[in-house]
């Protein structure tokens, strides 16, 4: 079903383990009174109330409000299809109110978003009970790229067929909420592990630990420039192919009713061998004539070194540190939350599913963020208006 040729990150850590329980909320120990609160310690900023916190449930979808449906949700009959968006119980009222707190009583508060937040766009992911991994599919590697055409001419020719698809979705309701709680002051700094520019597009502007696939780097001499005119590079020197490939019938962003096509979250897409084996022409540096490669970490590869360390510095500095959709399961995210742990900030992670965090996170909620993240903004002191 899964390419084993395509971009992705630098997964360092075992397979992603399905939940085994059913409850919305996961705390490291008992979430009120004096025990909870001992786990911060002095530097950390974040207390929660006392008292009992009676459970909302519902069964309704959560939008921001002003937000164009189209703009924040994508297409229901591709979610229904694709089971894109793991299953999880609507948010609740202590859900909402633990990470209220924490987003209004920090003052250097530190975002890492990672794939789960793009999958309610219609972007798969790879570690979640849907994602790719759980039926067996292994990413490219860098090695495997820089030395084998055979994989550069699969992976840039699935990689062209998918862009269409993978340029459509919109961003969700959750990276709307985002931007409208930096635009109010409330985000000191955001990172994203994700490569689909869907923050960029709702208003943010985090830090790409992982590269972005709209930019395009030659591995000889570092020039890059955009994917767009990549794309029209690829169809000048493989016009039929393109032609082919364009004539196909995508339906919504994502939908794979022509040949079998499957999305990745990277862009690339699942193809018949015969469209590239052989006959797919691949651009070259303009400069000095040298192998080009989407701009991002691919498994095998380390994350530049200064990106790396300016998302270490502002962890290292931060009193509380969120992570939205994310397993945490690279390295290159790991080390972040669990250095920003080290030095006393609060930690929290709202993820469908376990993390490689949760032994030592402060507050972990499991809830589709586009769900809580729109409450949350409607909550207690915050009262932020969503972008339109």
């Amino acid at each position: 079903m899964f390419s084993p040729m395509c971009l992705r990150f630098p997964w360092l850590s075992p397979p992603f383990i399905s939940p085994s329980t059913s409850r919305s909320v996961v705390l490291r120990s008992l979430l009120t009174g004096h025990k909870f609160r001992q786990l911060f310690s002095s530097r950390r900023r974040i207390k929660f109330s006392q008292g009992s916190i009676k459970f909302l449930q519902t069964s309704c979808r959560i939008s921001v409000p002003g937000v164009p449906v189209r703009e924040t949700q994508p297409p229901s009959n591709f979610l229904k299809d694709k089971k894109v968006v793991p299953q999880a119980d609507p948010p609740s009222a202590e859900d909402i109110n633990h990470l209220y707190q924490l987003i209004d009583q920090s003052t250097k508060l530190v975002v890492l978003t990672g794939a789960g937040i793009s999958t309610e766009c219609g972007i798969p992911d790879y570690r979640s009970p849907n994602g790719a991994y759980s039926s067996g599919f292994k990413p490219i590697t860098h090695q495997e790229f820089v030395r084998s055409i055979r994989a550069r001419r699969r992976y840039w020719a699935r990689s062209y067929a998918g862009w269409r698809q993978f340029t459509a979705a919109q961003p969700g309701a959750a990276h709307v909420a985002l931007a409208s709680l930096e635009q109010a002051g409330r985000i000191n700094f955001m990172i994203t592990q994700n490569v689909d520019r869907l923050h960029h597009r709702a208003g943010s502007n985090p830090l790409e630990l992982h590269g972005t696939v709209y930019s395009v780097i030659c591995l000889d001499c570092g020039f890059s420039f955009c994917r767009n005119l990549f794309q029209d590079e690829v169809k000048a020197l493989n016009p039929k192919w393109a032609a082919a490939i364009e004539s196909l019938d995508y339906g919504n962003a994502g939908s794979d009713k022509s040949f079998g096509m499957k999305q990745r979250p990277d862009g690339d897409i699942e193809i018949d061998e015969k469209f590239w084996e052989e006959d797919f022409h691949i651009p070259t540096c303009h400069k000095c004539n040298g192998v080009l490669k989407p701009d991002v970490v691919f498994f095998g590869d380390n994350v530049p070194k200064e990106r790396a360390d300016k998302a270490m510095e502002v962890a290292r500095e931060c009193d509380a540190f969120l992570v939205l959709g994310s397993s945490v399961m690279t390295m290159s995210a790991f080390r972040l939350v669990r250095a920003a742990h080290e030095a006393g900030a609060s930690t929290a992670i709202v993820n469908i599913g376990k993390t490689r965090a949760d032994e030592f996170v402060s507050l972990k909620v499991n809830a589709r963020l586009g769900e809580i993240l729109p409450r949350v903004l409607n909550t207690g002191s915050l009262s932020i208006p969503a972008l339109h």
